[in-house]
């Protein structure tokens, strides 16, 4: 089966003149839009291509690579406008549509949207700004712990909702929050916590005491870099041990007190040092 919308692993099937053939053996052959195979490939290789309907309604594909597929929430810039909606650049040379019916308000050119790429009932890829009815509030198979891709999305009273692997929201507290984040911004996350009313809480950071595990490493390798000290200490304003190490101080705090009941560590007012040092 080939996915429109999707990027597929498709074979080069036949070269007729300029025109390549790909396909899978079990659907139809493909025309490869591209103007010419990449260097080295031949008839019988296989290509990672992307698949789309073409202005004539036929299955196309590229090798170009989508900044979303069909699924997929992006952040995309407005390019142009007309009478059938607006036009987004994601990094193909057909722009992808957001017809006026798919959208909260009257977009403009120039202007980024949070938006998701659907299938339209003629398998025509689009996109739509509707994505709060295409998302859920609530926890089903998530687990604390669980590592996430995040896109953030707008800021409320609490904090940064984020939109959790294209399907769910969840919530970024700002005083959690330790470094800067914009809206569209593509990063990894943790699940928090899942709340009684099945609401979710984020974190950037490993919950619990993974996260201190993995900063400790990252510690003695600092350390060992900077002839086995660094001026950084329990005392040290958030905002150096942030720049440093990119954790809250408490997270900090925890790592170089295990470091110190390790033996590994000496602290003062002045920073750590490695014990040999």
């Amino acid at each position: 089966m080939i996915n429109i919308g999707k990027i597929n692993k498709l074979k080069v099937v036949k070269q007729q003149g300029a025109n390549v053939y790909l396909g899978n053996g079990l659907s139809g052959n493909v025309l490869l839009a591209d103007r010419k195979l990449p260097a080295n490939c031949e008839v019988g290789d296989t290509l990672d291509v992307f698949v789309y309907v073409d202005s004539e309604g036929h299955l196309a594909a590229t090798t170009k690579k989508p900044l979303a597929q069909v699924g997929d929430i992006a952040w995309l810039k407005v390019v142009s406008l007309n009478y059938v909606g607006a036009f987004l650049d994601w990094g193909l040379p057909k722009d992808l549509l957001v017809p006026f019916s798919e959208q909260y308000h009257e977009m403009e050119v120039g202007r980024s949207y949070l938006v998701k790429v659907f299938l339209d009932e003629q398998n025509r890829i689009a996109a739509t700004t509707k994505i709060d009815k295409l998302l859920s509030d609530e926890s089903v198979d998530f687990e604390v712990g669980q590592k996430v891709s995040l896109i953030i999305a707008d800021a409320s009273d609490l904090g940064i909702k984020a939109i959790i692997n294209n399907s769910h929201w969840g919530m970024l507290y700002q005083n959690e929050l330790y470094q800067p984040v914009r809206k569209g911004q593509k990063l990894d996350g943790y699940i928090k916590q899942i709340r009684e009313d099945r609401k979710i809480d984020l974190s950037l950071h490993q919950p619990g005491y993974g996260k201190v595990v993995s900063l400790t490493d990252s510690i003695i390798a600092k350390l060992k870099a900077n002839n086995g000290e660094l001026m950084l200490s329990d005392k040290s304003p958030p905002e150096a041990i942030y720049a440093t190490f990119g954790v809250s101080k408490k997270v900090f705090k925890q790592a170089i007190g295990a470091l110190y009941k390790q033996q590994l560590i000496t602290i003062d007012k002045s920073g750590i040092k490695l014990v040999g040092k």
